[in-house]
């Protein structure tokens, strides 16, 4: 594929598919490239002699098109996609539905749709699409209602209708787009692809998104740090619910789910996450018009005791700060301001305000050194004109290098102060909460663009003796792996305890005879998964009782489940747990970002607490490192109660191996080391141990390339129509 500047900027567009008859979306299309579109439309159909009083081409071979929009039948797209490459037209926006989103017939028509998309080179958009629009050239290439407003936004969506929704609602309060794009399948371009355009677009301030799936989520993943470095994204990403786990095994795929993926593929991409259409467009709005903030600092200026005490909690939900004034800055503000007034923060000019009040109260406020944004929040009061009140606003924030934001809570006075105020690029809301969560919205693209990525770790480890390892499930009824896998981790250098999996009790003895003190014996069976659930764990076993044990555990296992494989007694080494912390470190590979790493709280209680974190793999040392930071019971492993700190960085270099591994390894489809108990720094010790593991692999995956897992198209929506 190309650049896709053409496919935004075109001089002609053809229009394949193009009709004279009512309701058809042939009809709509050419009608709306009429309407608006700066270049020339060239309608496209054998049986017109002319559409809507525009000259009609039998061939798009003669249409000279630098686009071409295809609403044919789906039985005659693929031959007209042909022709579109024949005629070297490399830009196509496919609007036809009836493909991978209708079953098998049309998912092999998308296949094919792809392969002559990358045999011809072509930038295809769709198939199921919408359409596209750009602005600058009036270009609306859609089917929808109406063209969008001109502004710094460019839009992409894999629902057709949220587009048309979106755009009716942003022409009604005056929101502006660059580009827009309704995805559809995406067979060929993609929401990776976009970002990368955008991200090089000089006119496109801020890019927005409506996300159902991601194709690649690696891919995005790169793609978009590198964008938001300079262009902020914010989305909305639909589908949070977790049925993809209830197919899962292990404790990390259990507390995966399907959107744990997205939201830590997301924050590692740098991309903003909106919760809603109103944040979407809030957080979007003040990215493209207000300057980042210095710090976390807010100072609030209100006629209103109450409303400013409600920003005041937001501030605090936001984890923003409250910005505390100099002296310098109190006295000037006791001098100006009435007795009643409160000259601390937030500034409340007491109800009798005018607005020469407010100004002089918002200007000693700014100037102070420690305030990293400002909002203006007013209640109507007889002593002032919100009118005057958005002069004022606009006038300070003129001077201002940090951004300012307005609160004008108020019913249809404040309607065109408001207008005024945002098309000067100050965002004004009526709720209080808003206005600072947009504010907190630039404080995070502050510190995304604030980033250093680093590589990702990397160790030196048995990649042979992992995979004959792995391997071993071949042999066997069962893909999972558990205590018999120990060697995979020793493989990869992550620390496990002393010991051995053993088939007698003679043999049992033997072991822990060679290990000091007590044991901790386990039975090993890939059919029973929770071992302590049936007495088959044995702690602080002596060397005296070890035998006896071993016939114990045996017993157990097959009266609790008489049809089980049971491969044996485990017998290990003991780890002091009253000395250290109870950990869990785990893998679930997700079908569209790949290997999805979990650390958090472990041990029995893991799925009860559910205090977990979690990150795309592979991941660098500083990810590693705010994996350890960010559980709630991160206090634990830095010595919390008189208890010794733990040696995190053991733990965050056994993360960056198990990283390593199944990145290595895509036929490990998921992964629990629980507990890893991290352990008191101990010059010369080892600091961290995997107590126990388990494991499910892929057998066909084994012979793939030690590389990145393949990812599984999603089938998208299906909302836009076929055209005659």
């Amino acid at each position: 594929m190309g650049t896709l500047n053409e496919l935004f900027d075109p001089d002609r567009v053809a229009v394949v598919g193009a009709t004279a008859r009512e309701g058809a979306v042939g009809r709509a299309v050419t009608s709306n490239l009429l309407d608006d579109f700066d270049g020339d439309t060239v309608p496209v159909n054998p049986n017109y002699e002319a559409v809507l009083d525009t000259p009609c081409v039998d061939d798009v071979a003669d249409a000279d098109a630098d686009v071409a929009v295809v609403v044919v039948p789906p039985s005659i797209v693929l031959d007209a996609i042909e022709a579109c490459g024949e005629a070297g037209v490399r830009n196509v926006v496919v609007i036809t539905a009836g493909f991978g989103e209708t079953g098998e017939d049309g998912a092999a028509r998308e296949r094919r749709l792809a392969e002559l998309a990358d045999e011809y080179d072509l930038n295809l958009v769709g198939p199921n699409s919408l359409g596209i629009m750009s602005t600058p050239s009036g270009m609306n290439a859609t089917f929808g209602p109406e063209n969008a407003l001109p502004g710094g936004l460019s839009f992409m969506s894999q629902s057709g209708a949220f587009v048309t929704a979106v755009l009716d609602w942003a022409n009604d309060n005056g929101i502006g787009f660059k580009d827009v794009v309704s995805l559809g399948n995406k067979a060929v371009l993609d929401e990776t692809d976009f970002v990368d355009h955008w991200g090089d677009d000089e006119e496109t301030d801020v890019i927005i998104g409506y996300l159902e799936g991601i194709e690649d989520g690696r891919e995005f993943i790169e793609t978009a740090r590198e964008t938001t470095q300079d262009t902020p994204i914010v989305a909305v990403k639909s589908g949070r619910t977790s049925a993809g786990a209830q197919a899962a095994s292990s404790h990390t795929g259990t507390l995966a789910g399907s959107d744990k993926a997205y939201e830590a593929g997301l924050d590692q991409a740098g991309v903003i996450r909106a919760e809603s259409v109103d944040e979407l467009f809030d957080s979007a709005g003040i990215l493209g018009s207000q300057p980042l903030p210095d710090t976390d600092s807010v100072a609030i200026v209100t006629n209103a005791g109450g409303p400013g005490v409600m920003a005041t909690d937001a501030v605090g939900d936001a984890d923003l700060d409250m910005a505390s004034f100099t002296s310098e800055t109190s006295d000037r503000l006791a001098a100006s301001m009435p007795e009643e007034a409160n000259i601390h923060n937030p500034v409340d000019v007491i109800g009798d305000a005018d607005v020469d009040r407010f100004r002089e109260a918002l200007e000693i406020t700014v100037e102070d050194d420690n305030v990293g944004a400002a909002l203006v929040l007013a209640a109507p009061t007889a002593t002032i004109d919100f009118g005057d009140l958005a002069d004022a606003i606009e006038a300070v924030s003129e001077e201002m290098d940090a951004p300012v934001a307005a609160c004008l809570m108020g019913g249809d006075r404040t309607r065109e102060p408001k207008q005024q105020l945002q098309a000067k690029g100050i965002p004004c809301y009526f709720d209080p909460a808003r206005a600072i969560d947009s504010l907190a919205t630039l404080a995070r693209y502050r510190d995304i663009k604030a980033r250093e990525y680093a590589p990702p770790m990397a160790f030196d480890v048995d990649r042979e003796r992992a995979r004959e390892i792995l391997s071993t499930v071949r042999d066997r009824d069962d893909n999972r792996l558990g205590v018999e896998a120990m060697e995979l981790l020793d493989a990869y250098g992550i620390p496990t305890p002393d010991g051995e999996i053993v088939d007698s009790p003679d043999r049992a003895r033997e072991v822990a005879e060679g290990v000091d003190g007590d044991v901790v014996m386990k039975i090993v069976s890939p059919d029973i998964l929770h071992k302590s659930d049936i007495g088959g764990v044995a702690v602080g076993v002596a060397d005296d009782d070890v035998a006896d044990t071993y016939e114990d555990l045996i017993t157990r296992a097959r009266n609790y489940q008489p049809d089980a494989t049971v491969l044996g007694v485990q017998v290990q080494e003991m780890v002091d747990l009253d000395d250290g912390v109870e950990t869990i470190v785990g893998m679930n590979r997700d079908p569209q970002f790949g290997p999805l790493l979990m650390f958090g709280l472990g041990g029995i209680f893991v799925e009860v607490m559910e205090d977990t974190t979690f990150r795309v793999a592979p991941v660098s040392e500083p990810e590693a490192r705010e994996m350890t930071e960010e559980i709630q019971s991160a206090p634990l492993l830095r010595g919390a109660r008189g208890r010794d700190p733990v040696d995190v960085d053991a733990v965050i270099e056994t993360i960056g191996r198990l990283s390593q591994l199944v990145t290595d390894f895509p036929a490990i489809l998921e992964l629990d080391i629980n507990p890893l108990v991290a352990l008191p720094d101990d010059d010369g010790g080892t600091n961290a141990a995997a107590v126990d593991v388990r494991l499910t692999v892929d057998p066909e995956a084994l012979d793939a390339p030690e590389s990145d897992a393949e990812t599984d198209p999603k089938p998208l929506d299906a909302e836009e129509p076929t055209d005659d």
